[in-house]
C-alpha cells in the first residue's frame, strides 16, 4: 500500500481546491493511504473528503517556526513510513516536517529557500497551469504529465445526523426553499459585496418565497448582524453560530447559495449546490468554483482583478456597480422552488 502525506493549505477554499489532486492520487495508486497535515480549522472539511484516510492537525500558527515542536511532530510521522510527501504551500516551514521525518520522496514547487528540503522540486509553469486547483493536481502526477481537464469533480460527504442536529439546535426548518448567503471573505474587504446589497437581495429572495440564512464564521458575525438589521427580518443571521462542519451541513440544506469568492463558496461548489459566485478584486481565472452548477457574476472593469485586500482606487466599483437587481435577475427561481 502506497502511503502519502499531503501538507495541506491554510485556507478553507484552497483546501477544497486540493481535492482533485487527492482524487488523482486515489485513481493512480491501488488503495493508497492519503493523510493530510493541515491547520485545525480545515480538519472538518478534510474529514468530509472520502479520499482522506486521516486529517492530522498542524499545531503551528502562520509564521511560527517552533523548530523543536516541528522535530517532535516529524518523529511521530516518521513512524508511519510514508512513501511520499506532497507539499502544497510554498513556504520553507511547510517543507520542514516531511524533510525531518525522512520521507523519501518530497514533492512541491520551488519556493522560499527550500530546494534542499524537497527532492522532487517542480518549477511552476503559471501559463500552463493558470488555476490553483490545476497547480495542486500537477503535484499529484509525474512531472512530465499534465493534469486532465476537466479535473476530477469535487464531492463532500454530508453528515445527515449532524445536519438534523444543527437544524434542530438552531431552530431552522426547510418548509420553504432555503437561500444561503455567504457575506464573508477572509482575505479582505475588497472581495466582499456590500452588506446593504446582501440585505436587498435577502428581501428580494424572501419576496420570492425563500427562507434566507446568512452563513459565515465568527469573523463574519458583525457583517451578518448589519445585513440582518438592514434586511428588516428578511433573513436569519447564523454567522458565527456554527462551526465549519455545521456550516457545511447547513449549506447542504440550501436550494441556492450566493457567495463572495470565499472558502464557503468553494464548499458550496463541492456540495453541488446551485451557486452564484460574486467576483470583484479576485479572478475566476485563478480560483473558480469547480462546479457545473456555479454561475459567476463579475463586471470585468479595467481595474479588476487587482488582487488587493482593499480597493487601491478607493471607489470599489467592481462590487458597488454589481447591483442586487442584477444578482436577483440571475437566479432561476423555477429551479430552486
Amino acid at each position: 500500500m502506497t502511503k502519502i502525506l499531503v501538507i495541506g493549505p491554510s485556507w478553507v477554499g484552497d483546501t477544497v481546491l486540493a481535492q482533485p489532486m487527492l482524487k488523482l492520487l486515489r485513481a493512480r495508486h491501488a488503495a493508497p493511504a492519503l493523510d493530510v497535515l493541515a491547520p485545525r480549522w480545515t480538519l472538518p472539511l478534510l474529514e468530509r473528503m472520502p479520499e482522506v484516510r486521516r486529517a492530522i492537525e498542524s499545531p503551528f500558527a502562520h509564521g511560527e517556526l517552533r523548530l523543536a515542536e516541528r522535530w517532535r511532530l516529524a518523529r511521530e510521522l516518521a513512524a508511519e513510513d510514508y512513501d511520499q510527501a506532497i507539499v502544497l504551500p510554498n513556504s520553507f516551514k511547510s517543507a520542514l516536517v516531511p524533510f525531518l521525518a525522512g520521507i523519501p520522496r518530497r514533492t512541491g514547487y520551488v519556493g522560499e529557500l527550500r530546494l534542499g528540503l524537497l527532492n522532487d522540486a517542480r518549477r511552476l509553469e503559471q501559463r500552463r497551469l493558470p488555476q490553483i486547483a490545476q497547480r495542486y493536481a500537477a503535484l499529484g502526477l509525474p512531472r512530465w504529465e499534465a493534469p486532465p481537464l476537466p479535473l476530477p469533480a469535487l464531492g463532500l460527504r454530508v453528515d445527515e445526523t449532524g445536519r438534523r442536529a444543527a437544524l434542530a439546535r438552531l431552530g431552522l426548518d426547510r418548509q420553504r426553499p432555503v437561500a444561503a448567503l455567504c457575506p464573508g471573505a477572509e482575505y479582505g474587504p475588497a472581495k466582499r459585496w456590500p452588506a446593504r446589497y446582501f440585505a436587498e437581495l435577502a428581501q428580494g429572495l424572501t419576496a420570492h418565497g425563500c427562507a434566507v440564512w446568512l452563513i459565515g464564521s465568527s469573523g463574519d458575525a458583525a457583517i451578518g448582524a448589519e445585513i440582518a438589521e438592514a434586511a428588516g427580518g428578511a433573513c436569519r443571521n447564523l454567522c458565527g453560530a456554527t462551526a465549519l462542519g455545521e456550516a457545511i451541513d447547513l449549506l447542504a440544506s440550501a436550494a441556492l447559495v450566493v457567495s463572495n469568492d470565499s472558502g464557503l463558496m468553494h464548499v458550496a461548489a463541492a456540495l453541488g449546490k446551485p451557486l452564484i459566485a460574486l467576483y470583484g478584486s479576485s479572478s475566476p481565472a485563478f480560483t473558480p468554483p469547480l462546479s457545473p452548477n456555479a454561475q459567476i457574476l463579475k463586471l470585468d472593469l479595467p481595474c479588476s482583478p487587482c488582487f488587493q485586500r482593499e480597493c487601491p482606487l478607493g471607489h470599489f466599483n467592481c462590487m458597488m456597480q454589481l447591483s442586487p437587481d442584477r444578482v436577483l435577475a440571475a437566479i432561476d427561481f423555477d429551479r430552486i422552488s
